[in-house]
């Protein structure tokens, strides 16, 4: 019995041309992706799946339990293949992860993993057009002079502004060599100040820091001491006694009091400026924190003598205006640095990150979500 094999013709057909059309829609989507993330997320996949099979429901897997676990996968190794791609062509921010570039004990793909991990926009850009490692390496030394010249600030800045090629030279630097802060604080000394600090966190996120920082804080205040005054107990008693102080004054000056006593008063550290006694031992024992030093002999209520900011012991930051703004700078020093969050502060960074200035604030912590809940409330 002879069989009709032209039969079978037209579904072989029929699923090249289903299995063509699919790898072009995931050529498409995996385009747009890179765009904007390298490295997107387990999730990030999940809701362009769903987005995909919302729509045209002829896209619907019949077989998947979510209808697009396929789509997710499938889009998973394209992306995959895209980033070998963009490795081949210099592109930093893959090439940063290959395998000749890691260091002999985490020879392995999948190990140390440079990547952004708290909603990072710029991670590791590419150098402009017509620049080199060579060309920038120029002109940060020629920025060096102009630090050392006494009174030369508005100088240093216009040359801050004009040298900005360099903010990917630094971003390089930063996750591919992980300076030290003493060593990296000396090869950029003009970007530790308070203005050059928060330009630089506006350019690695695009959200400006120390607005965004205070237009929150001041938002959430009020919601933020009725929780307070709901608490019970000993704690209840005095920080009840603490809001009435702050109540008395205004908003701009309340802020470092409800930041130093309620909201970070973990990462607050206080020093006195008896340098044979008192500083050099607390801010010696200080891997990240907030410095305010004192005269000796002032009261706590006193105006402190200088408020700074310290990073492995070093003192980063310093003759900052107030605790709120060292607080802020600090949170900013963490991403310019590449800093991963203390153990004891994670929750403390987690509520500044995602609550007061809505980085990644889609995916909170339980204790994070609790908090935002209270305030929205």
């Amino acid at each position: 019995m002879r069989l009709n094999c032209n039969l079978k013709r037209p579904k072989l057909s029929a699923v090249l041309v289903e299995l063509k059309l699919k790898s072009h829609i995931l050529e498409g989507l995996a385009e747009e992706i890179i765009k904007h993330k390298a490295y997107p997320t387990d999730n990030d996949l999940n809701d362009v799946a769903e987005a995909l099979v919302k729509e045209p429901p002829c896209l619907r897997e019949q077989g998947s339990f979510n209808g697009c676990y396929g789509w997710k996968i499938s889009l998973k190794y394209k992306l995959a293949n895209f980033r070998t791609k963009l490795r081949g062509l210099g592109c930093y921010e893959v090439t940063i992860n290959s395998l000749k570039n890691k260091a002999q004990d985490t020879f392995q793909a999948a190990l140390n993993m440079k990547k952004p991990r708290r909603a990072e926009v710029n991670y590791c850009p590419q150098h402009p057009k017509g620049e080199t490692t060579d060309t920038l390496e120029n002109q940060r030394i020629a920025l060096l002079p102009e630090i050392k010249k006494r009174n030369n600030g508005h100088r240093v800045t216009e040359k801050m502004e004009k040298t900005d090629e360099c903010f990917s030279y630094r971003r390089q630097e930063v996750p591919q060599g992980q300076p030290l802060v003493a060593d990296f604080k000396s090869r950029w000394p003009a970007l530790f100040t308070q203005n050059e600090m928060d330009k630089e966190f506006m350019l690695i996120s695009t959200v400006p820091l120390l607005s965004t920082f205070f237009a929150e804080l001041d938002r959430h205040s009020p919601r933020m001491m009725e929780i307070f005054r709901c608490k019970g107990r000993a704690a209840g008693r005095k920080m009840r006694h603490l809001m009435v102080a702050i109540s008395r004054v205004c908003i701009k000056m309340g802020r470092p009091l409800l930041i130093k006593y309620f909201l970070c008063p973990c990462i607050y550290c206080h020093t006195s400026q008896n340098i044979d006694t008192g500083a050099n031992t607390s801010m010696g024992q200080t891997v990240m924190g907030v410095c305010v030093i004192q005269k000796v002999g002032a009261e706590p209520e006193d105006e402190p003598e200088d408020i700074g900011v310290l990073i492995e012991d070093v003192e980063v930051l310093s003759g900052l205006g107030n605790i709120a703004i060292a607080c802020a700078l600090l949170f900013g020093l963490i991403y310019c640095l590449n800093l991963s969050y203390p153990p004891e502060l994670k929750c403390t960074f987690e509520v500044l990150q995602k609550i007061l200035l809505n980085l990644d604030g889609q995916r909170l912590s339980s204790k994070a979500q609790f908090l935002k809940n209270k305030l929205l409330q």
